[in-house]
Formats: C-alpha cells, sequence, structure tokens
C-alpha cells in the first residue's frame, strides 16, 4: 500500500495510528498547481502532531466548488504529487463538496485549516471537538495561490 490511500484503508490505518498512541492531523484541499504556500501550509500542520492525513478533492468536487474550468491537474497526478510532499504521510481523495465524511472515518486529534477560514465555520469542528479534538488554523504565505498564479499566466499569455 502507498501514501495514497483508499476510504477502507483509511479506517485500518487509523485505528493502527490510535492502538499506537499516534497524534494525527488532517487538512484537506485542491492542490491544484502546487506552490510554495502550500508546502508552508503542510509543513506548519504536519509540525501540529505526528502523522498529516491530507484530503483532496476530486475532479468532480473540484469542478462543483470551483468551476469547469478546475483543476488544471488531474485528481491522480495531485493526489501523486501531494502525498510525495516530505511533511505528508497518507492522502485520500473524496468526492463530497466537504470532507465531512473523511473527517468523521479519520476523527482527527488535530484538524487545521487555512486562517480564512473562520473557526467557527470550519466542517467536522463539531465532530472532531466531541472527540476531544482540536481545531486551529494556519497562516498563509502571502500573495502565494493556485489562483494567483492562473492569473499570472492568462496576464502574460492571454486567456486562448
Amino acid at each position: 500500500m502507498g501514501k495514497v490511500i483508499n476510504l477502507d484503508d483509511l479506517k485500518g490505518i487509523r485505528h493502527a495510528l490510535k492502538l499506537g498512541k499516534r497524534k494525527v492531523v488532517f487538512t484537506n484541499g485542491v492542490f491544484d498547481i502546487i506552490h510554495r504556500g502550500h508546502i508552508e501550509y503542510l509543513s506548519k500542520a504536519k509540525a501540529l502532531g505526528d502523522v498529516l492525513i491530507v484530503g483532496v478533492n476530486s475532479d468532480k468536487s473540484v469542478q462543483r466548488i470551483k468551476g469547469d474550468k478546475r483543476p488544471i491537474v488531474s485528481e491522480s497526478d495531485r493526489a501523486f504529487i501531494v502525498s510525495n510532499l516530505s511533511p505528508v504521510d497518507y492522502v485520500c481523495l473524496f468526492n463530497e463538496d466537504t470532507p465531512f465524511n473523511l473527517i468523521s472515518i479519520v476523527l482527527p486529534d488535530v484538524l487545521v485549516k487555512g486562517a480564512d477560514w473562520n473557526v467557527t465555520e470550519i466542517v467536522g469542528k463539531n465532530i472532531v471537538e466531541q472527540e476531544g479534538g482540536k481545531v486551529m488554523t494556519i497562516e498563509f504565505v502571502p500573495d502565494r495561490s493556485t489562483t494567483s498564479i492562473i492569473d499570472r499566466i492568462i496576464e502574460r499569455f492571454g486567456s486562448d
């Protein structure tokens, strides 16, 4: 089994991690066109625990959230790339618009999102806190985003 896992594998891995008393951190995102902000965010998330599990939106999920022109990079490639970043221990794709189902399975010790999220609005907050976990936000690296990269490409080379 590699670092990109399905829900069934995730259940077994999470059970083993609990038995081993490993502190699990969970975050999620699209991770389309990996940039410095992604790397710093994932590094900060990993520093909050022993194991970092990342939920990556499927292509259909991204299209519903961000529109028909996204993602730029396919789900299999995004999952592969994220799984090969040093802070990341496991990646699981999810098809829903939110990672609630995934969070319900992982029941992380720490649930992390970017600081652009209000903690009270983070999906899965209630279930994580009911299980004794924490919900935290991490500051982004300023002026680093996939959208800004796409905008710069369009500005320089046009939208055709």
